[in-house]
């Protein structure tokens, strides 16, 4: 209740400031009059009480009633008002000062600083309201009750089909054999460097197929990077996790991010000696050519063509020298 009865006497208190614009309208268009200021004053003394819409609105329209004024006193000075020669009389008036002891000869000055802050104060930021959070007039909307729809069980239990075969095992890739070597290479040595372990000084691809090979054996717990006390990254063997632990939630997957570029690779170099890189070369054993048809060609210069494939298979063949002049004697004829 007490809230309520305040806000009535702030609202009572802006209709009197209504109707005090109202009623010395004339004495707040006077250029010497105070009256303009102590009703600002008054309106920004209210605005710091005002909570609710409505009194929001009773300020609102006391800044429009003041705003209204204003632009009928600009009206009037632009018809039959204040003339130029006007506003630089005030300005000497209130602004000038004499500069030396004689006054007379020497013209007054203006004082730009005081004009400055006198009139700072219009340049300011305006009071804002923060309690507008949206339209006045809104609705409450009714909450729907949702209807949520019957689901059928499935009656029948799809069963999708095996790929790979009868026996299901699957090929290894070339990255579970990267994997099965580099963990038995820790299995023996127990503590390796990182870069002995991933570096292949003749490719760079196989450094990165190493670390890659590496990142998969942290992931499944078999394998831990460590930094020891001088700085240098260490790697050893460890036993992975059981699938019980992993289920209860006793284990927890760890990823690291390592940067690895041809700069890194090329100081790598630099930094493992020679002869103690610990992953071996993989050789890529190239497939064997499958047996091609020739094609004849259609063009003028097949027997040109046609001579110098001849020719070659001479040189190559150990019976070119019979086989050659057969072929000359049969095109002299």
């Amino acid at each position: 209740e007490d809230t309520a009865v305040d806000r009535r006497v702030l609202r009572s208190k802006y209709l009197t400031v209504m109707h005090r614009i109202s009623d010395e309208r004339d004495d707040i268009l006077l250029a010497d009059s105070d009256k303009f200021k102590s009703i600002i004053k008054e309106v920004d003394t209210l605005h710091q009480l005002v909570q609710k819409p409505r009194e929001q609105v009773a300020d609102a329209e006391a800044l429009y009633g003041i705003a209204n004024t204003l632009v009928t006193s600009v009206k009037a000075h632009s018809d039959d008002g204040m003339t130029p020669m006007d506003f630089v009389s005030c300005i000497l008036r209130d602004f000038s000062r004499q500069c030396g002891a004689s006054s007379s000869q020497i013209p007054a000055s203006v004082c730009w600083k005081d004009i400055g802050n006198a009139v700072i104060h219009m340049f300011k930021n305006a009071p804002t309201c923060s309690t507008m959070v949206g339209p006045m007039s809104s609705e409450v909307k009714k909450h729907k009750n949702t209807v949520r729809r019957n689901r059928v069980k499935p009656t029948e239990n799809a069963k999708p089909e095996e790929v790979g075969g009868e026996k299901g095992d699957e090929e290894k890739t070339d990255t579970d054999k990267n994997m099965a070597t580099m963990f038995g290479i820790l299995r023996r040595h127990r503590k390796v460097n990182l870069e002995n372990l991933i570096l292949n000084r003749n490719s760079f691809s196989q450094t990165v197929e190493n670390l890659f090979a590496l990142s998969f054996l942290i992931k499944d717990g078999r394998a831990q990077v460590s930094v020891d006390e001088i700085g240098c990254h260490t790697v050893s063997p460890k036993n992975g996790p059981t699938a019980e632990e992993i289920r209860s939630g006793e284990v927890n997957y760890h990823h690291f991010i390592f940067r690895y570029d041809f700069e890194d690779w090329k100081l790598m170099l630099s930094c493992v000696k020679n002869g103690e890189e610990l992953m071996p070369h993989r050789m890529i054993h190239a497939q064997g050519g499958q047996p091609t048809t020739p094609i004849r060609k259609l063009c003028r210069n097949r027997g040109l063509v046609l001579q110098q494939q001849e020719h070659a298979v001479a040189e190559t063949c150990p019976e070119s020298d019979g086989v050659s002049a057969t072929a000359k004697s049969k095109r002299r004829k």
